[in-house]
């Protein structure tokens, strides 16, 4: 477990990735988890910045009495947890969203794709091309490395891989340039008056990377790629270990 030498400061908000930080594999919060972020709640707004589509990031965000604003989408939705509605979108270009449907379905690749009214996972009961989000699911790593290769050249897109703890799979998530956890967090702190050097920010896969880079406290879990543990001032244990209540408990806590 790493821990760097982090001096206390203000601190103003607590940003948790879901899948792999905040959720295992089971697709639920463990009790040790929720108790300790139901610690942090009391002190400091708590958001979830996840891939996923805005039903499960509302959903678990209430299970938490979360009042904070929400991002999903990997970043292309920043949500009210009141409402339930957007209160920020950066939309896909419909004839790039298209063309990356068009795309998965020749592949044979299962999808799901986000507007802001909700979400669909068969490409073919698609009638308004006002995405803000599409991702490619349940492939190989190796397969998710070829199709960000296949558009790493295309400067309007940002597509990143990310680990799917559940099934032990990959995704690939697509939006638009400069759509990213990290990008959307720093709007959100804007929305709420704070600057993001007072955000301490948890995750474990690729698409954290924008995000733990954003925030002035960064915790990586302990199935975290190399990537995100040469970043972090914490390296949390891992999910089956309650790492993100562990990561609580001896490194947020104190610090407040």
């Amino acid at each position: 477990m790493k821990s760097a030498n982090v001096k206390s400061k203000h601190y103003a908000a607590l940003v948790v990735d879901l899948d792999g930080t905040l959720i295992g594999r089971g697709g639920q919060i463990s009790p040790g988890v929720a108790q300790a972020v139901g610690k942090v709640v009391q002190r400091l707004r708590v958001s979830i910045a996840s891939g996923r589509e805005p039903s499960d990031v509302l959903g678990f965000a209430r299970q938490l009495g979360l009042t904070a604003p929400q991002v999903s989408d990997n970043g292309a939705m920043i949500l009210s947890t009141s409402t339930g509605r957007p209160l920020w979108t950066a939309p896909l270009q419909p004839a790039r969203a298209r063309e990356i449907v068009d795309i998965l379905r020749h592949l044979g690749l299962a999808l799901i794709a986000t507007h802001p009214e909700g979400t669909i996972t068969d490409a073919s009961e698609i009638t308004r091309w006002n995405q803000v989000r599409v991702s490619a699911l349940d492939m190989e790593e190796s397969q998710a490395e070829e199709l960000v290769a296949r558009f790493s050249a295309r400067s309007e897109l940002n597509v990143v891989k990310a680990s799917l703890p559940y099934n032990g799979l990959w995704a690939v998530d697509f939006t638009a340039a400069g759509v990213n956890k990290g990008a959307a967090v720093q709007r959100m702190a804007r929305m709420l008056g704070i600057d993001a050097v007072t955000i301490i920010a948890a995750g474990d896969s690729y698409n954290d990377l924008p995000l733990l880079r954003l925030c002035g406290l960064r915790i990586a879990m302990g199935d975290a790629p190399d990537e995100l543990k040469d970043i972090a001032d914490f390296v949390a244990p891992s999910m089956d270990e309650d790492g993100l209540a562990v990561a609580i408990e001896e490194f947020v806590l104190p610090r407040l």
